[in-house]
């Protein structure tokens, strides 16, 4: 049985949250639902799920954040209403 990674994937999901955005975000979610599996199929240590479960969620939470914030911006410079603080007016 591999040891489970709960200790990284939640380190990864709370720098998501405070610090390196999608760049560690991507990481979390991507580590922890392959090792949430692992531990389902009884392969990797289940100790760590609760760990693992939250750094995946913090993960998952920035990543769409992120997405949403970009088409935000992106839908504002189309409608214009960015236009001024690009010195466009």
């Amino acid at each position: 049985m591999k040891p489970h990674r709960g200790v990284l994937i939640l380190i990864l999901g709370i720098l998501s949250f405070v610090l390196c955005g999608i760049f560690s975000a991507i990481p979390a979610w991507v580590m922890g639902s392959g090792d949430l599996k692992q531990m389902d199929a009884g392969a990797m240590d289940p100790a760590g799920r609760g760990m693992t479960q939250a750094g995946k969620i913090l993960g998952m939470i920035v990543v769409i954040l992120t997405i949403l914030g970009v088409v935000v911006f992106v839908a504002l410079m189309a409608l214009g209403l960015l236009a001024g603080a690009a010195g466009q007016r």
